[in-house]
């Protein structure tokens, strides 16, 4: 009997309760992801995941998460392991890719799917690597606090500077995700200088975004997320271009484990590149 090939692949957009099934998948890549992330996900652009089934049984997946008029990224590129080669990957990544219209997109690729991402029109920008360990615990950082609900308009505006889009819906819902611990810091004048994330994931818990003004903002910060952690490990996902910030991780001990390329088909907004010590997650950008 013939085994189904892509003709027999019926892909469509998934729903919330869909993509607790392509979490497992990525669990099962080691990609370990928050154990809330989706809901936060969905919150930016709920018609942006794909799932692809072979009688009614998901077998593929691609989320295309569109941000404004201009950017998308995409994320969650998977098949089913005992399923791949049969063409039910690039079936659903064309059916995904098209809701991004005419947006640039960007992702983060594993190594072994990069150079079929230059394929399909994605150029490197820069590398990121995965960063873990248990951090050892310091003084209490000055200036660096729990994010209070006033802090939202600052925090979101930070945010916008320090990544390609506006992202204001996706922000609300990840500040307020279950178990998510979020710091800001102030300088003496008052104005924020920097924001970080600490959530619950499968394995490790996942320090992600990162931003901050200088490497002693970001170092701060760290520490409080640290803290937070009581002696757990963490993970977080560092932009090889940035220096001080592999400077910092390097510093606190923790150990590199795995490399992702940053790709983009177009031009996207200048942000503060400089100011991205951990990006958010490798899924949504």
């Amino acid at each position: 009997m013939t085994s189904p090939g892509p003709a027999d692949l019926v892909v469509s957009q998934a729903s919330l309760d869909d993509w607790k099934v392509v979490g497992g998948w990525a669990a099962d890549e080691g990609w370990n992801p928050g154990l809330s992330d989706s809901a936060s996900f969905f919150a930016q652009d709920p018609e942006g995941f794909f799932i692809g089934r072979i009688g009614g049984e998901p077998v593929s997946a691609v989320s295309v998460v569109n941000y404004g008029a201009d950017y998308a990224f995409l994320g969650f590129y998977l098949v089913r392991p005992d399923l791949r080669g049969r063409g039910y990957g690039i079936t659903t990544w064309k059916t995904a890719l098209a809701h991004a219209g005419g947006r640039t997109v960007g992702l983060d690729g594993v190594v072994a799917q990069q150079d079929n991402y230059r394929q399909s029109g994605f150029e490197l920008a820069y590398r990121t690597v995965r960063f873990g360990g248990v951090v050892p615990l310091g003084e209490t950082p000055s200036g660096v606090r729990a994010a209070e609900a006033a802090d939202l308009a600052a925090i979101t505006a930070y945010d916008s500077a320090c990544y390609p889009a506006d992202r204001p819906a996706f922000l609300e819902r990840w500040l307020t995700g279950p178990r998510h611990r979020i710091f800001v810091r102030r300088a003496a004048d008052g104005h924020l200088s920097g924001y970080g994330v600490l959530r619950p994931a499968r394995d490790s818990l996942r320090v992600g975004p990162l931003f901050a003004d200088t490497a002693d903002d970001a170092r701060a910060l760290f520490s409080a997320l640290a803290a937070d952690a009581d002696g757990r490990e963490v993970a977080v996902d560092v932009p090889e271009t940035n220096a001080p910030a592999i400077a910092l991780v390097e510093g606190l001990g923790l150990a590199p484990s795995f490399e992702t390329a940053r790709m983009y088909t177009g031009p996207v907004r200048p942000f503060a590149q400089e100011q991205v010590y951990g990006v958010t997650t490798l899924e949504l950008g």
